[in-house]
């Protein structure tokens, strides 16, 4: 039985399996039909105390979410969960094991894991105020924009995106765990970033979102959804009424549009104009917005678009104007559009931007930000194991916009770095601004040694991330930390 109002200890499995129905009959979302392989009594009573997906990860007492990946089936490491001590297997047939593990079957074990591991934890979504934010750029910066208004509102709230965990939405079961930790903690209001991934494996099944937010779409994880309209496909699924209440739409963006056009939501749209008197430079940016001054420490242009989903969204909820204001003027995002301060006579600029329209952003906000005879360098790379259509476009983009490119690597992970480099080299036009540096660490130093007064360097790509994935091993690196000691060598300082 439960031993916790808000976050299971122990569950048996009848229960979890009644769990499972009355909540997708009471609220019309993540209906999974389970029963079990064995439906004896000794079956349904056995106790569950905590559920991944991961075999490597389970504990005594555990249940095993057997999935079937793409290149590997979950069923496979049941036995290797049994014997670490699962007490406890969702599968999509029976399985020969002993008859004291309980078996909860169903028709597909992803489809159903989210919800499984809802009923675990006593469905903690549905007692909090859940914010999803999908788009191709702006997730994080949007994400963190709200929290910071909605904690100068005075409400409990907290984030799950790129700079709180591994992956940006994370798996099912990661999801519902921190879900719960969250409620535990007294959190009311979540925002989550909600990935095209996490929408298309079910990640966040049976959560319903106050409030569902698109930024943008442009082209990227086309190794993975194929074409850009299975692309947007998995992004509006958001906006279904079972998944969303209302929704927030960037209408200056075409899909936006689509979206707003075709909604069976109440939905608000936000738009560039909504912003008066804008003003920008690399550390802040001011406008005006329902009549008040609205102040970031953040620049660029992209950033002001940012601020208006985030308002735009607390304006939704029901947030006060002066929080709004107060929130945006407070909040700051590491690795977005991020100065690096010291005694350098330019302007040093560190960004995530790592997809084709996320870098012709960045590099149009910070062309915005110089002066002739001032100049944009911008040091950027591509990712290994990812979307290989859109490493052209980085190239074009990079030396289109930048008046010095200098091509290095990203994060390589199992691949060759020079044939990543390579790939980016057949989208390049203006060869004449490209130079390429394989080595990183050199490739800022670079850029930084070229600058003189006026210039604006980016350095793209990898923003708040801490470390280099090459060959399967992660180094550890951090673009800003590697330009500070670069401006310490060049220009001296602390």
């Amino acid at each position: 039985m439960i031993a916790s109002s808000d976050r299971a200890s122990t569950i048996r499995v009848d229960t979890l399996i009644d769990r499972l129905a009355t909540h997708a009959a009471r609220h019309g979302v993540g209906a999974v039909v389970a029963r079990l392989a064995d439906p004896s009594d000794v079956a349904a009573q056995v106790e569950i105390s905590g559920v991944t997906h991961d075999s490597r990860s389970v504990q005594p007492g555990w249940l095993l979410c057997c999935i079937r990946g793409s290149a590997i089936d979950g069923h496979r490491f049941a036995s290797d969960a049994v014997a670490a001590g699962a007490t406890a297997l969702l599968v999509d047939h029976r399985l020969a094991l002993p008859s004291d593990v309980a078996q909860i079957v169903v028709d597909d074990t992803r489809v159903a894991m989210g919800p499984v591991a809802g009923a675990f934890y006593d469905f903690p979504g549905d007692r909090l105020e859940l914010i999803g934010i999908t788009g191709t750029n702006g997730k994080t910066t949007t994400a963190h924009l709200l929290d910071a208004i909605l904690g100068a509102s005075g409400r409990r709230s907290a984030v799950i995106g790129t700079l709180t965990q591994t992956r940006t939405t994370p798996e099912a079961t990661d999801v519902q765990r921190r879900l719960a930790e969250l409620r535990e903690a007294g959190i009311g209001t979540v925002v989550m970033e909600v990935t095209s991934h996490a929408l298309e494996l079910h990640r966040v099944d049976s959560l319903h979102f106050a409030v569902g937010v698109f930024t943008n779409l442009s082209q990227d994880h086309l190794d993975f959804h194929e074409t850009m309209e299975a692309y947007f496909r998995a992004k509006a699924r958001l906006f279904d009424p079972t998944r969303s209440a209302s929704g927030v739409v960037n209408i200056d963006d075409t899909h936006g549009r689509l979206l707003y056009d075709a909604a069976t939501i109440p939905t608000l749209g936000f738009r560039s104009s909504d912003a008066s008197d804008v003003q920008l430079d690399t550390t802040s940016a001011t406008f005006v917005w329902r009549g008040r001054r609205i102040a970031l420490s953040m620049g660029g242009a992209f950033n002001v678009m940012n601020a208006l989903a985030a308002a735009t969204t607390a304006e939704t909820l029901g947030v006060p104007l002066d929080a709004i204001v107060d929130g945006l003027a407070t909040a700051t995002v590491p690795g977005r559009f991020e100065p690096i301060h010291g005694p350098q006579p330019f302007g040093v600029l560190v960004d995530f931007a790592h997809t084709p329209d996320g870098l012709e952003r960045v590099l149009q906000a910070a062309r915005s930000l110089v002066a002739p005879p001032g100049r944009v360098i911008v040091v950027f790379g591509c990712g290994g194991d990812r979307d290989r259509s859109k490493r052209p476009l980085m190239g074009r983009i990079a030396t289109d916009f930048a008046d010095t490119a200098i091509l290095t690597s990203d994060n390589p992970r199992g691949e060759n770095p020079l044939a990543i480099i390579n790939d980016v080299r057949t989208g390049v036009a203006n060869a004449h601004r490209l130079t390429v540096q394989p080595d990183r660490r050199q490739a800022i130093r670079d850029a930084l040694g070229v600058a003189q007064a006026g210039d604006v360097v980016v350095i793209a790509g990898k923003g708040h991330e801490s470390g280099q994935e090459i060959a399967g091993v992660v180094h550890p690196f951090d673009d800003r930390d590697v330009a500070r000691a670069a401006i310490r060598d060049l220009f001296g300082g602390e």
